[in-house]
Formats: C-alpha cells, sequence, structure tokens
C-alpha cells in the first residue's frame, strides 16, 4: 500500500474497533509501520472526530516526523518496541475489548480452548502488569509474546499485530472472540477441555497462512 492507502487503512480499522465497542472512551491505537519509524492514531482524539490528517508519523523515539497536529498515542513505546524486536510485524492493534479486557483485570490468558488460538501462534498469554504508556509496560508485552502474535496486558487491554493491518485487526477481533467463549464456559461452571500440544500441531499442519492476509 502506499502511505496515503495505509492511513486509510488506519482509519479505517480504528473506527471500525470503536463502533464495535472495542475502544471505549478514546482508549486503545493502531500504528502500521512507515520506514523508520510508523504511523499511529493520536493521543486524546475521539474516533469518530478523526481524520487521516490527525495520525501521525512517528520516528522510534516517539518524536514527530513533520508537522503534526496532534502528540501520538500514549502507547506509542509499545508499538516502538514490537516494530523494533519483530521485524516482521507491520502492523499493531491496541484495543481494551470487554472480554478480553475482562479476562485481563483477573490476570488470566487464554488456554488452547479452541484451535483458533493458532491464529495468535498459540495460547494467549498475560503480560505482567506495568503503568499504561511506559516503557515497562512494552517491556512486559514483548516477553508475554515470544513466538506469539497476541497478548493481554494485565489490567489493561489487548496487543495483537500482523503482517498487514488487515491481520493484526482479525486477530484482535479473533483474541475478543476467544475471550468470550472462555469467560461463557467458565460462567456456567464449565472448565474447557483443552487440545493437547499433539492436536494443536495438527491442526496448524491445516492452518497454515490462514489469517496472514
Amino acid at each position: 500500500m502506499t502511505r496515503a492507502e495505509t492511513k486509510r487503512e488506519i482509519l479505517r480499522i480504528a473506527q471500525s474497533l470503536d463502533q464495535a465497542g472495542m475502544m471505549p472512551s478514546k482508549s486503545g491505537n493502531v500504528s502500521a509501520r512507515d520506514g523508520k519509524g510508523f504511523i499511529i492514531t493520536p493521543a486524546g482524539l475521539p474516533y469518530a472526530r478523526t481524520t487521516v490528517a490527525d495520525l501521525v508519523t512517528t520516528a522510534m523515539d516517539g518524536s514527530p516526523v513533520g508537522r503534526a497536529k496532534h502528540r501520538p498515542s500514549s502507547e506509542w513505546r509499545l508499538h516502538a518496541a514490537i516494530y523494533a524486536a519483530r521485524p516482521e510485524v507491520m502492523a499493531v492493534v491496541h484495543t481494551h475489548s470487554p472480554r478480553a479486557t475482562a479476562l485481563s483485570c483477573a490476570r488470566k490468558g487464554i488456554p488452547a480452548l479452541h484451535y483458533m488460538v493458532l491464529l495468535a501462534g498459540g495460547p494467549i498469554a498475560c503480560a505482567d502488569h506495568a503503568t499504561a504508556g511506559t516503557q515497562a509496560l512494552a517491556d512486559n508485552a514483548l516477553r508475554a509474546l515470544t513466538g506469539r502474535r497476541a497478548v493481554l496486558l494485565a489490567n489493561h487491554g489487548v496487543v495483537a499485530m500482523g503482517a498487514t493491518l488487515g491481520a493484526a485487526y482479525a486477530l484482535a477481533l479473533e483474541v475478543e472472540n476467544l475471550a468470550g467463549q472462555y469467560l461463557d464456559l467458565l460462567a456456567a461452571g464449565l472448565k474447557p477441555v483443552l487440545l493437547t500440544d499433539a492436536q494443536l500441531a495438527e491442526a496448524a499442519k491445516h492452518f497454515a497462512g490462514y489469517g496472514r492476509g
């Protein structure tokens, strides 16, 4: 995609997630890699009022590149850390989606209750708690993302990443779906029968490439 197309897609995804209730009260953020930095949604601006011109092109140290109408999202450190550590990642979506965030407040991850955890690379961990917007949060998320494409942030929300904006968006939606399934089982007093490593490995053979586009 061109830079202009990337910006339009960032905005479309952010507004779609907002309308779906996954970014309440101006929370959450979306970014895409751009050269040696990234383009990210702005801090504190309601997504319904955000325009392409409000997006911030940012260097890895958080400084805006060129003229910027707004500050980058307060979680720019999280995005920068992921891009620096994971060269295959081209897009990051961070939400406060209700059911996954509820699990994060119990500091629970999402186990292998369904083969769709493979979209994230396997069971989804919950990172150790750190204050929002800090380098500690970014560091904790990176550790929990080892071998994975999604993570829950303790008492906070969700991070999903992908080779494209579409892939990161689809993964963020699926994490919320899996969290809902898990919470429904727990609420019903049922204990999920988890897939074994062998079963996940077998499923992965049929899963290669799913949702990566």
